[in-house]
């Protein structure tokens, strides 16, 4: 009986591929964050500041990503699996609420609510699965949970340099476990799941984080626009901004986008290219919020004084899209357009060019680039070249 009552919360076969109205409503709390993290990168255009809002981001991303695998394996429709979504959806609030400060007063806050998420996640799937073969998986998760744990709450404890410093460790404790599936004493690796990775339902969770950092994007932008007034030169910076999303939005569905699903499907590993995808997924959501500081920035000064910081964001954030977006593109097909790497390099030729011109000339820059991109992709289309076939080896 234990042991059905555990099947019971897996997803099956013959259950919805598509993500449950819960899900979508978890991913409220992430665009907030992304605002929040977009807004405090704004405030601290520096290095450090850069490096700080790196480290809040991935912990962030853990947490969208971890939840985004744990509805993949068990029904989202079981009232256990909606409590564990709905206590990750308000710790990851806290979390949000806590990121202009996080590096302040907040510290505590935000680390609390990490590792109260983290921890409290295997510790209630420890009981729900019981016997089941997964719960030796939870329990993984759980030991290296509370590895990192120490890191966190040490580093909230601490300030400035060494608090950047243990979180760093913690975000890289977190990060390695991940990559070499959990290895721990006595119980081994997680092992490669054959076949059990649904592989519509997380193509599309993928493409809902994708389209709700565009929608940040798009909400950072408007706010711009709104808060400081219709004028000529700002409404042509907030068109350019627009067309840029827009262009993103298009570049990323072209093959890939929506091929996921049946790579993943045709896929000898699933787990593995489900990851691989992850990872791309999670450098195409840092350069939307890198671009959505870069719009502000367009926004509010589109002729103003150029600084070298507004060029990184402005060029950079198309750039870290881009970059994803090849390693999206070669995770799905193993291969990547040319068009791709060659927009990167146009990216960072004509970035020293772009320091002699106001803060416009640099977005207009960064869409043409895109565009570029686009164009290609839509030439490809019309000379009939096919896709190549999802990775199967």
């Amino acid at each position: 009986m234990t042991r059905n009552r555990s099947t019971e919360l897996l997803r099956s076969p013959g259950d919805p591929q598509r993500p449950a109205f819960l899900e979508l409503f978890f991913d409220l709390a992430f665009v907030f964050a992304l605002t929040q993290l977009s807004h405090r990168l704004i405030e601290d255009l520096t290095w450090s500041g850069a490096f700080q809002t790196l480290v809040l981001l991935l912990a962030i991303w853990w947490v969208w990503s971890l939840t985004a695998a744990t509805t993949d394996r068990l029904n989202p429709q079981r009232s256990a699996v909606q409590l564990v979504v709905i206590a990750t959806m308000v710790g990851g609030l806290v979390m949000a609420v806590a990121v202009p400060d996080a590096f302040g007063d907040t510290g505590l806050i935000f680390a609390g609510a990490y590792v109260a998420i983290q921890v409290g996640r295997g510790v209630t799937l420890l009981v729900v699965l019981r016997d089941h073969e997964l719960r030796r998986t939870a329990v993984r998760i759980l030991v290296w949970s509370v590895v990192s744990a120490a890191p966190w709450i040490a580093g909230a404890v601490a300030e400035d340099a060494v608090r950047a410093a243990l979180w760093s460790l913690a975000v890289a404790v977190d990060y390695t476990a991940g990559l070499l599936r959990h290895p721990t004493p006595g119980l081994g690796r997680s092992p490669t799941w054959q076949g059990t990775v649904a592989g519509e339902h997380l193509a599309e969770r993928y493409r809902q984080v994708f389209i709700i950092a565009l929608g940040e994007d798009i909400l950072v932008t408007g706010l711009a626009l709104s808060s400081r007034g219709f004028t000529a030169d700002r409404t042509m910076a907030f068109l350019v901004s627009i067309a840029t999303a827009v262009l993103m939005w298009r570049i990323y569905l072209h093959r890939a986008g929506e091929s996921l699903a049946d790579a993943i499907a045709a896929a000898p590993a699933p787990d593995r290219l489900a990851r691989s995808a992850l990872r791309a997924h999670l450098l195409m959501v840092a350069g939307i919020v890198v671009t959505a500081v870069g719009d502000e920035l367009l926004v509010a000064h589109p002729f103003g004084h150029t600084q070298p910081s507004s060029i990184a964001v402005i060029l950079g954030g198309p750039a870290l899209f881009i970059l994803g977006r090849v390693a999206f593109e070669y995770a799905v097909f193993r291969h990547v357009s040319r068009d791709r790497p060659i927009g990167l390099l146009v990216l960072a030729a004509m970035a020293p060019a772009t320091l002699l011109g106001p803060p416009l000339l640099a977005g207009l820059a960064a869409t043409a680039v895109l565009a570029g991109i686009a164009v290609a992709d839509v030439v490809r289309n019309w000379e009939r070249q096919p896709a190549p076939p999802p990775r199967s080896t």
